[in-house]
């Protein structure tokens, strides 16, 4: 490192974020940078620490320590270049990653670890305005044609590592845009669609066929796509949203977290939606059912799109303030998180479950929550009541963002046959592949919903999988 002691001389500086009084009124981008020399000092703070656990806390493995001490010598393009060695899309998770790599970081267990989500965000858009990232199309092109179904994050990886080993990839989505849970799922106030964009831009420019407003499975048969390629990745995500099927669950005014927040990001695109389909928070009570980040990403919309009062409940515990002993660093902090959406105006609640839904004149205006409390018991975590506790929470728009179970099994999977694991996920052995010849399983479809960082690190596995079976496979295309 060229300085194993910067981090007794300079402190932990974060970017910050946009004044809530400003952000709220728009859906740009609510980080701020920090400037090239403040950056680099930050950088300078990576301690050499012998065992990288950032390293080891990264599901893509990226090289920290490395890419750390050539951004702290001012070498932005040799960082680049180490960054993207391990990483397709440093400019997604240096946004959106909860960094499991900060939570690792040795300077943690002082709480305040290297700001690394920060500092890779910040070589790759240095590296995109100084010119160093440039298509790189291959040299030899192998002959092979796969065909990845699903333009995720996942998806994304997969195409790009195998379009850089010299097959001919052509990468299906089913909606208008790539991009899938990054460009419908995650606002633009954390993501803006430009960065998708100009990747994409570059990996077409390096041979990648995208086709758009394809449905596999719908549009062309799955027998018609296996008979004209020689591998298939299914990267085509966990879309089965978990439902409360209680009473009063057809009442208007209930949706799903991704029917609100897609509709949105295209709206901020152009798109038209007509008022009866419009689904809008504005002077509107909105409850967000569901903790986690979908549900932050909620409560940011309904607050930009004008709620009279946002409300968010998670059934689970409230988390404590810092780590309990079972939960010891460097494993992630299952501590409270408190999202810049939560800044910007939001009641939560903890340890509240949900009984049914109450309307009038078919328009939903409460919930009927109760109190739950949770014992362990032989070992497990289980949920009780907590008799008298039940109240109403008065709401005019639901919103159901408790996660995702699985893949959508009809269309596409029921065509192949696909054979699913006990959690209704695509079963795949050790080389990724899936019960159906020739085709291969990555991202969420196999491992359940989980992180842009995760569902990269799952895509370029099975590239390198998929590849490997190409090498060595004697395969005829039609």
């Amino acid at each position: 490192m060229g300085d194993p002691k910067g981090f007794m001389k300079i402190g932990m500086k974060p970017a910050g974020n946009r004044p809530v009084h400003e952000r709220t009124g728009d859906y740009s981008e609510v980080e701020q940078v920090l400037n090239s020399e403040d950056r680099m000092l930050q950088a300078s703070r990576c301690m050499d620490c012998g065992i990288p656990f950032c390293h080891w806390g990264c599901p893509v493995d990226n090289l920290i320590p490395e890419w750390n001490d050539l951004l702290y010598k001012g070498d932005w393009k040799g960082a680049s270049e180490r960054l993207h060695s391990t990483n397709n899309f440093p400019e997604f998770t240096g946004r959106i990653c909860p960094a499991p790599c900060e939570h690792s970081c040795v300077l943690n267990i002082d709480k305040t670890p290297v700001t690394i989500r920060e500092n890779e965000v910040a070589i790759v858009e240095r590296a995109f305005a100084e010119g160093y990232i440039k298509p790189a199309p291959p040299k030899i092109r192998t002959g092979r044609k796969v065909a990845v179904i699903g333009s995720g994050p996942a998806g994304m990886a997969a195409a790009d590592q195998l379009n850089k080993a010299g097959h001919t990839v052509t990468l299906f989505e089913k909606d208008d845009k790539v991009g899938g849970l990054l460009r419908y799922g995650i606002p633009d106030f954390k993501l803006n669609k430009r960065t998708i964009d100009r990747r994409i831009e570059i990996m077409v420019t390096e041979g990648l066929e995208v086709r758009t407003g394809v449905d596999v499975g719908v549009d062309i048969t799955a027998r018609e796509i296996i008979e004209s390629h020689d591998a298939v990745c299914m990267a085509i995500g966990a879309m089965q949203p978990r439902d409360l099927p209680l009473e009063g669950r057809d009442l208007d005014g209930i949706y799903f977290a991704m029917e609100f927040l897609a509709q949105q990001n295209k709206v901020n695109d152009g798109a038209y939606v007509s008022y009866d389909n419009r689904i809008s928070a504005e002077g509107r009570k909105v409850l967000v059912i569901g903790g986690g980040d979908t549900g932050s990403d909620c409560v940011g919309t309904s607050i930009r799109q004008g709620a009279e009062r946002v409300t968010q409940i998670e059934i689970m515990p409230k988390p404590p303030a810092d780590r309990d002993e079972d939960n010891p660093w460097p494993y992630y902090a299952k501590t409270l998180k408190t999202s810049t959406s939560h800044e910007e105006g939001c009641e939560r609640m903890w340890s509240l479950g949900t009984l049914k839904f109450i309307g009038m004149q078919r328009n939903v205006t409460h919930a009927k929550v109760e109190e739950v409390k949770w014992m362990k018991k032989d070992g497990r975590f289980v949920m009780e009541s907590i008799p008298g506790s039940a109240k109403e929470i008065e709401a005019d728009l639901i919103l159901l963002a408790m996660g995702f179970t699985n893949p959508v099994y009809e269309g596409l999977l029921e065509q192949l046959k696909i054979e699913l694991d006990p959690r209704k996920n695509i079963s795949v052995d050790q080389q990724m592949a899936t019960s159906s010849e020739k085709v291969f399983g990555t991202g969420d479809a196999v491992n359940g919903a989980s992180l842009v960082v995760t569902a990269i690190a799952s895509g370029r596995r099975t590239a390198r999988k998929i590849d490997d079976y190409l090498k060595n496979t004697t395969l005829t295309t039609n």
